[in-house]
């Protein structure tokens, strides 16, 4: 590995740490996909688990003095150039500066994204799953991820207005998560309730409405496919996909509150229905 020491806030070569947001970083490198940072040493790792790529590492000086990214380089052995990856060292107080906050955790890698399955590839061999509609809060779609990882579900499916798994602060929050539950984004022409009736999936729509049943009901249980729906939480769930699902289920509440966040809701629901 190159070690690179760097003091300068201004250093060119770490403008997919300093200048370029979420979305910048994702075209990165189109028409060949983009790239994503990951943060910590475990999410580092299970990415690298996964089989991503590193482009780079910035780490802070007492990290790297204290071994850290030499394991993980070790890690990534298996890709070919693993040993020429830059690694910039950097005191805390330059890091801080680069990335806006403490950085706390010792070590940010720059990651190529992996390519995608579609989603009729991740349907085919799930058999619980779970479906996120407008779903935009990146930490919401972390803890989601931490809990479907956690609690059995087979893959995780995204309409394309849902914050990306990969983003630095969802990634971060799932504990890595988002690498070990396989996940795709339908496209933003494809009818999904359609795609998952033609997988034979039986839908239920996680909504406060007019007849939903409750999370415990018996007709929720013993399907041998099963996909769950989630809404964004200013609005909910479209009411076509409620109109298509064949449930519509909700978690009883006391103590005059509605209902859950989403992330907390999707925990019980996983809980319950893929025991």
């Amino acid at each position: 590995m190159e070690i690179i020491r760097i003091n300068d806030l201004h250093d060119c070569r770490l403008e997919m740490y300093t200048k370029l947001n979420e979305v910048q970083l994702k075209r990165y490198y189109e028409p060949d996909g983009g790239v994503f940072v990951a943060e910590s040493e475990l999410v580092i790792s299970r990415a690298l688990a996964a089989g991503c790529r590193p482009v780079s590492f910035l780490v802070e000086e007492k990290s790297f003095d204290g071994g850290i990214p030499g394991s993980l380089i070790q890690e990534a052995s298996g890709c070919s150039d693993a040993f020429d990856i830059p690694v910039y060292v950097a005191p805390l107080d330059v890091i801080n500066g680069l990335t806006g906050y403490n950085l706390t955790r010792g070590v940010l890698c720059a990651m190529l994204r992996p390519g995608l399955p579609s989603p009729r590839e991740l349907l085919r061999s799930a058999r619980r799953v779970c479906v996120l509609e407008d779903v935009m809060n990146p930490t919401n779609v972390g803890a989601i991820f931490r809990s479907a990882a956690a609690l059995g579900i087979d893959a995780v499916l995204l309409t394309p207005a849902c914050a990306d798994p990969l983003y630095r602060r969802a990634a971060r929050v799932s504990m890595g998560t988002v690498f070990s539950v396989p996940f795709t984004f339908f496209d933003r022409h494809d009818d999904y309730m359609a795609l998952l009736e033609e997988a034979a999936f039986t839908t239920v729509s996680m909504a406060l409405k007019e007849g939903a049943v409750p999370l415990s009901s018996p007709e929720l249980k013993g399907h041998e496919r099963l996909a769950v729906i989630f809404g964004t939480e200013s609005t909910g769930i479209k009411d076509g996909t409620i109109a298509a699902s064949d449930y519509t289920a909700v978690i009883p509440m006391q103590n005059g509150v509605d209902s859950l966040n989403v992330a907390a809701a999707s925990a019980v629901t996983f809980w319950e229905l893929c025991r």
